[in-house]
């Protein structure tokens, strides 16, 4: 009696199922980066306006005024970066096609010498190639050679609204910080707030990132301190200067 188990795979199924992979990540740093610059871009506007005069509803304004433009300048600028990405890529995929329909042979031998240069023997290789290109020939030389997915490209859309949300969450817990202890507490829990949530962005971007979680963290701590520190002497200065 046959032991062999049936295949769950389909004739149709030419891509892996996680080949969302890429985007699921590429909206990760994008939320990441955008939590990192809203605790860093209010905290300073309302420390420095803190250091101005610690009304209430003065910081409570200069703060949603500043989280509404920082969401939408930075959406903007994660949807035109990751575009202007997809449009490289897809310009990389038009390339490819154009290749593959001119000049079907010498792709073909291109590809070959790619699986050679991984450590393939000559004869593996281009069965390899043969069978890669007879399946699906785009898919495979995007893979081989541009390391692109043509299924799976980068979304600037699911980007920009990751990034937006993620910076609104992160400028709120500085303008929350600031605005709803007694006034004579107002700075400094805002500012054990802020470096306290740049400690856990540092650290979740060096793990996205495959980095040093501890250099992460210092570096964060460090800039944000000393942003921190000049934005609310300005904010002295200039309250003295109008007073």
């Amino acid at each position: 009696m046959s032991t062999e188990q049936p295949t769950t795979e389909h004739p149709g199924e030419a891509h892996p199922p996680h080949q969302d992979t890429g985007n699921r990540l590429n909206r990760l740093r994008a939320a990441v980066l955008g939590a990192n610059d809203g605790i860093v871009s209010e905290a300073g506007l309302v420390v420095g306006v803190a250091g101005a005069t610690t009304e209430r509803p003065a910081l409570l304004t200069a703060g949603l005024a500043g989280l509404v433009a920082g969401a939408v300048s930075m959406s903007l600028g994660e949807y035109i970066s990751v575009s202007s990405q997809r449009d490289a890529e897809r310009d990389l995929l038009a390339k490819e096609r154009r290749e593959l329909a001119e000049e079907p042979d010498a792709e073909l031998e291109e590809l070959i010498q790619i699986y050679e240069a991984k450590g393939l023997s000559q004869a593996t290789a281009r069965q390899v190639a043969e069978e890669l290109t007879a399946a699906d020939a785009l898919g495979a030389h995007a893979e081989a050679e541009l390391h692109l997915d043509p299924d799976g490209l980068v979304d600037p859309y699911g980007a920009a609204i990751a990034s937006a949300i993620a910076f609104v969450v992160g400028a709120l817990l500085p303008l929350l910080a600031i605005t709803l202890p007694p006034t004579s507490a107002r700075v400094p829990v805002a500012v054990v707030a802020t470096l306290l949530a740049l400690s856990l962005t540092g650290f979740v971007s060096a793990r996205v990132g495959g980095g040093h979680a501890g250099r992460a963290v210092r570096r964060v701590l460090l800039g944000g301190s000393v942003g921190l520190a000049i934005t609310y002497f300005i904010g002295q200065l200039t309250g003295a200067a109008v007073n």
